[in-house]
């Protein structure tokens, strides 16, 4: 009878989570990457509290973006992946024209071209970051895979026209972004390895053409890569600081809020595009390492969902949408280390901004959406 009983309590308490399983998949909620998307935001807020120098109004400023990026990321979580996809030419062709009115009556703001305001100021640049990888996994839906030379042409056009558009304004960082995330795509239907190498030969005379229409300070970043101690008070401040500041965290690090370089202001940009020195600095390598194996659950999990989808549409996007976090959270990272010129982009989920939360959540709500449409699937 004692058995019984016992049997009885452990069924009691199991219900409960086999209810809560019900209601995460009722509103495609993916537990395992929510979790841990949710845990680099606590820990971004954590970081960026003391880069912001201690504000409680900024870092409640970001909370509450985070907050808006979440909800965004539920509700494109309802859409179910064949809506996104008869939607995609759509909000492809919408973006061009957003893209079009920035060059013609776009704001200005710290001397680049990048905004539209209708009533709410945004970025669209940010929507093409979804919306490119999604056309090219739109185009490539019904055709055969791997893609023909005439079709990888087609898209090859739509990834550069927003790309070449996103340059001009001039946003060198976001428009390489959108055609990696292009270029994923079109790696992931199969590009012959002869292809890609022959298109990485051609990388090099294709970049002694870019540094021709490069503007000055474009040009600069990279000559500072290569001598960073040429202009240690000019062009080689950032960079210079920023090694300074990870390389003094050691392995511990000197502790929350106690980073001279972010403290004392020797670290420009620390809430955006250097945040990475500052958790270097504050929390050493451990909490550096801590934050890189989030990372990878998240880019694993999402590579995991691109295996399990039934379509050709949701497979590449999936995939286009994780490999793409990947490029953003090298890039910064590496960029922050010195291995790369600095292209201002921000460290994802972590640097302060509203547009690029947005946009980063409303991703995984559509790998959260392919995951619940796999499941959905008869066995």
């Amino acid at each position: 009878m004692w058995q019984g009983e016992e049997h009885r309590l452990v069924t009691r308490k199991a219900a409960p989570l086999s209810d809560f399983a019900r209601l995460m998949r009722r509103l495609s909620i993916d537990g395992p990457l929510l979790g841990s998307v949710i845990l680099i935001c606590a820990f971004g807020l954590v970081i960026l509290y003391s880069a912001v120098g201690e504000s409680t109004r900024l870092t409640v400023n970001q909370f509450v973006r985070l907050g808006i990026a979440i909800v965004a990321m539920l509700l494109v979580a309802q859409i179910s992946p064949d809506f996104l996809r008869r939607w995609t030419p759509w909000a492809y062709v919408a973006g061009l024209i957003l893209l079009l009115l920035v060059l013609v009556t776009g704001e200005v703001g710290q001397g680049a071209r990048r905004w539209l305001n209708i009533g709410i100021r945004f970025q669209p640049s940010e929507m093409m970051k979804l919306a490119v990888p999604m056309a090219a996994a739109w185009y490539l839906h019904d055709r055969p895979i791997p893609p023909r030379a005439g079709q990888l042409l087609i898209i090859v056009a739509m990834i550069f026209v927003p790309t070449l558009l996103i340059a001009r304004q001039p946003d060198l960082g976001t428009a390489l972004l959108i055609a990696a995330s292009g270029i994923i795509v079109i790696v992931l239907a199969g590009l012959p390895v002869r292809l890609m190498i022959a298109l990485a030969v051609l990388a090099v005379p294709g970049a002694l053409v870019l540094w021709n229409y490069m503007q000055d300070y474009q040009k600069q970043r990279v000559l500072t890569l290569l001598n960073p101690d040429s202009d240690p008070l000019g062009a080689g401040y950032n960079i210079i600081q920023s090694k300074i500041a990870i390389g003094s965290g050691g392995l511990f690090g000197k502790g929350w809020t106690n980073g001279s370089q972010a403290q004392l202001e020797f670290l420009p940009e620390r809430d955006t595009d250097f945040i990475f020195a500052v958790m270097g600095e504050e929390f050493g390598l451990l909490g550096v390492l801590a934050l890189l194996v989030l990372y990878v659950f998240v880019i694993g999990r999402g590579l995991w969902i691109a295996t399990q989808a039934h379509d050709t549409y949701s497979r590449l996007l999936a995939g286009s949408i994780s490999l793409t976090f990947f490029v953003y959270v090298f890039v910064n990272t590496a960029m922050v280390s010195g291995l790369i010129p600095v292209v201002g982009v921000p460290l994802p989920l972590v640097s302060f901004g509203g547009t690029s939360m947005v946009t980063l959540m409303a991703g995984f709500g559509i790998l959260m959406s392919i995951h619940s449409d796999r499941k959905l699937l008869p066995h």
